[in-house]
């Protein structure tokens, strides 16, 4: 793994990584703490779920926005955004002490998550510039990247847990509003001065679409969305194949496995240099994602769902890495935060999309109905990928 410890010697990286890292907790904390604060608040799980859903809902929809501000106006965006997101969250807190109507608390959730600044948008557009002078550690700082993701999402609702263990929800929010604030101050201290990409380059996106003018970055959102459905399902399965093992608390487990096949996948992913064109590791990837995911019908106990969830999780962390440093190729200049958000917004889409309707199919026929969609979906991403895989052999150059 020395080619980490050569990413992060590399002058002025590990400030910003570890900015990104506080600044992006929020990722792992705010939605299980929204659900748990208003579900204490209200007594009701439906207006939890609604404050849930709004946060994921408002970071959705705004995080191109968000993108296409920065790439206009520049990094001095970034600290007014996050004291709107933490001002958002506080505001969670505050409506939900003062009995306020569920509409309002998630009113003000869509609000935190419509100001979440792009961060991980922020740092993957800038990996070119911070290892100007090591090209070669380029792929390897995004499979990085997607490893720092996982490991967010293992240990935010960790931090969760402990917090509502030993003071209560709104705390987290608290906690997680200040990550937000103390990781974008960093981050903006890391980048000052440094070189990044430029906003004003030439060749200006036709038609109003901004990033979305670049073939390429179409073929990547259109697949994302079926990645995002896919894994939003696999979130539902697992807790209903323990249900139906009768071992609920193994959910938990079965999840962390999951997201730690991937997390150790990425590792290994980042660790040697690419042996095949970056396009053709993608399809590979992208292939392997729901042959991974059916051998999850094949489980009978949850020591077997356990095992095979480590292969649905493997192809997962290279998938998003090699999607990522795809995503700085077959941008159009002067688009470059905007282009890493639409993928990230169509996979989060995706991932609630394939969450509820998961839920219903469990509910009607059975857990494996649900990996047999998930399976499904899986592939038409990884079919969008080879149709369109024309779009992303070349990088964009004008």
């Amino acid at each position: 793994m020395g080619v980490y410890a050569r990413i992060m010697r590399t002058p002025g990286v590990a400030p910003v990584v570890l900015a990104t890292l506080i600044g992006r907790l929020p990722i792992g904390i705010s939605g299980l703490a929204i659900l748990l604060y208003v579900r204490d608040v209200t007594g009701s799980f439906a207006a939890a779920g609604a404050a849930a859903g709004a946060l994921a809902l408002g970071s959705a929809s705004g995080s191109p926005l968000q993108g296409r501000l920065v790439d206009r106006r520049g990094l001095g965006t970034l600290l007014p955004l996050a004291c709107v997101h933490a001002a958002g969250l506080v505001l969670v807190w505050t409506l939900g002490a003062a009995g306020a109507p569920s509409v309002a608390i998630g009113g003000s959730a869509f609000l935190a998550g419509a100001a979440i600044p792009p961060l991980s948008s922020v740092l993957r557009s800038r990996w070119a510039y911070l290892l100007g002078d090591r090209p070669e550690l380029i792929p390897s700082a995004f499979a990085l990247d997607s490893v720092m993701i996982e490991f967010i999402f293992i240990v935010g609702p960790l931090v969760v847990t402990a917090i509502v263990a030993t003071t209560g929800a709104e705390y987290a929010l608290g906690v997680s509003a200040a990550c937000v604030l103390s990781g974008t101050l960093l981050l903006l201290g890391g980048l000052r001065g440094r070189r990044g990409p430029d906003r004003h380059a030439r060749g200006k996106p036709a038609l109003g679409l901004g990033a979305l003018a670049a073939p390429g970055l179409r073929t990547l959102v259109a697949a994302s969305l079926p990645v995002g459905f896919s894994f939003g399902s696999i979130e539902v399965v697992l807790p209903a194949f323990s249900e139906a093992e009768g071992s609920t608390e193994t959910a938990g487990v079965l999840l962390a496995v999951w997201s730690s096949a991937s997390l150790a996948a990425g590792l290994l992913y980042g660790a040697r240099p690419p042996q095949a064109p970056l396009a053709d590791l993608h399809l590979r990837f992208a292939l392997m994602l729901p042959i991974g995911i059916a051998a999850l019908a094949a489980a009978t106990s949850p020591l077997t769902m356990a095992l095979l969830a480590i292969l649905a999780g493997l192809p997962i962390a290279p998938l998003i890495a090699s999607r990522n440093q795809l995503v700085g190729r077959v941008s159009l200049p002067g688009t470059a935060t905007e282009a890493f958000t639409w993928p990230l917004t169509a996979l989060v889409a995706g991932v609630s999309l394939g969450a509820a309707a998961a839920g219903s199919v469990v509910e009607a026929y059975s857990w494996t109905a649900g990996v047999l969609m998930a399976v499904a979906v899986a592939a038409l991403g990884a079919a969008v990928i080879l149709v369109r895989r024309e779009t992303l052999a070349q990088p964009v150059t004008a």
